[in-house]
């Protein structure tokens, strides 16, 4: 018999890069990870690779870069080191907020109508109830207080939406839960947030505080969810004790001080990224608003974190736009996702009212520390003849 044994020789291998050089601007989607992370990350992966959990100088070493690491995501996030746990990423530490504080404190769970699916499919599994926002894309609040109840355990409203850059107003919704429902705890889902927003602010607001290291320069696979300690919240991953009981499971130590380098880079450099990415953003912006007719930009630009640049275009569906920015080397992403090979437009999209015809032509240009004018100036170029081409090509067909 043959052996089915694989080789190192069935491993994918990744496709060379051209000489070509691409226009990245999907970076709410994964940041490329920082030189600082990776120098951070790789004797963790190479010479101090003992399990945090041993007792042998390697196991100690691991152990102990833990701990640091814990200390200053704790400094950036506004928390106490023993209020931070370590995820494997923003859907586990949004899954652990829902399902956690369910389990704990059984109850109602309301959430916004735009959340990301890892708060949003689990509040509807639990028969929780999902509150709607405007067409700015901003909670009813007054629907809001009508959800609440003497017996609701956790509301769930993130800080910025990871579609549209559309931020939430935390504070007002902290006070109406603080006053209808003392009981409950207050989750955000702050992963698109923490790049642009100082998080840490959240202190007094927030009892449950989520972020991903993807998104600002860490690597894949690790997160945080941020416990208060006046939070009572019941583990979903159970067996080794690790990070106090709430998340068991070997640590990813590579990852989390990796986490904890572009963190700290990140924030230190925060207020300039928000104005320079801004500064870029509005001319991207602008420059499309201006050039491609029938294009819309989803909701106020002032209530928007300052990477992102979502919009709509009149006769256009975004997987052909995509193809025709990707084959210029302009990487973006749309609001629509398919499943089981069903295109179905953004819930966000519809939530904030718009029609489903201009839910499938929707495109989200997000922008990162990497991004540069000349990212901008490709966009710009490419993106009005990818639009015009496929209203020519629909209106031959017709």
């Amino acid at each position: 018999m043959a052996s089915t044994r694989s080789t190192h020789n069935d491993i994918p291998r990744v496709t060379p890069a051209s000489d070509k050089p691409i226009h990245y601007l999907d970076h709410a989607a994964s940041t490329p990870v920082r030189p600082v992370a990776l120098e951070a990350m790789l004797p963790y992966l190479t010479t101090q690779y003992g399990n945090p959990s041993g007792a042998h100088r390697l196991a100690r070493n691991a152990n102990k870069a833990i701990d640091e690491s814990r200390e200053l995501m704790a400094d950036l996030l506004g928390a106490q080191p023993g209020e931070v746990v370590f995820t494997g990423g923003g859907t586990e530490a949004d899954n652990l907020a829902v399902f956690g504080t369910l389990k704990a404190r059984p109850g109602p769970a309301v959430c916004s109508a735009v959340e990301h699916h890892a708060v949003i499919e689990p509040i509807e599994n639990e028969g929780g109830s999902v509150v709607g926002v405007d067409h700015d894309g901003q909670i009813r609040l007054d629907e809001l207080e009508s959800a609440l109840g003497d017996g609701v355990s956790l509301v769930s409203v993130m800080l910025a939406n990871n579609e549209t850059g559309l931020t939430q107003p935390l504070a007002a919704v902290a006070g109406i839960v603080r006053e209808h429902a003392p009981q409950a705890l207050l989750h955000t889902d702050a992963v698109q947030a923490f790049s642009w927003l100082d998080v840490a602010e959240l202190g007094q607001v927030a009892d449950l505080v989520s972020v991903s290291a993807h998104k600002f320069g860490g690597p894949q696979g690790v997160g945080v969810l941020v416990i208060r300690d006046s939070a009572t919240l019941a583990a979903r991953a159970v067996g080794g004790g690790q990070e106090r009981g709430r998340r068991s499971g070997t640590q990813n130590v590579a990852g989390i001080v990796a986490m904890a380098a572009a963190a700290q880079e990140m924030v230190s450099n925060r207020e300039a990224e928000v104005e320079r990415t801004r500064r870029l953003r509005d001319r991207l912006l602008d420059g499309i608003l201006d050039a491609v007719p029938g294009s819309l930009e989803t909701g106020p630009r002032t209530l928007k974190t300052s990477n992102i640049a979502h919009l709509c275009f009149e006769d256009v569906e975004s997987e052909s736009l995509l193809f025709l920015l990707e084959k210029a080397d302009v990487y973006a992403s749309a609001a629509a996702s398919c499943s089981s090979g069903a295109m179905e437009p953004s819930h966000v999209l519809a939530a904030m009212g718009f029609s489903r015809q201009l839910g499938f032509g929707s495109l989200r240009l997000s922008l990162g520390y990497t991004t540069s004018d000349a990212d901008i100036d490709a966009v710009l170029t490419v993106l009005p003849k990818a639009v015009q081409q496929l209203r020519d090509s629909e209106e031959g067909r017709g």
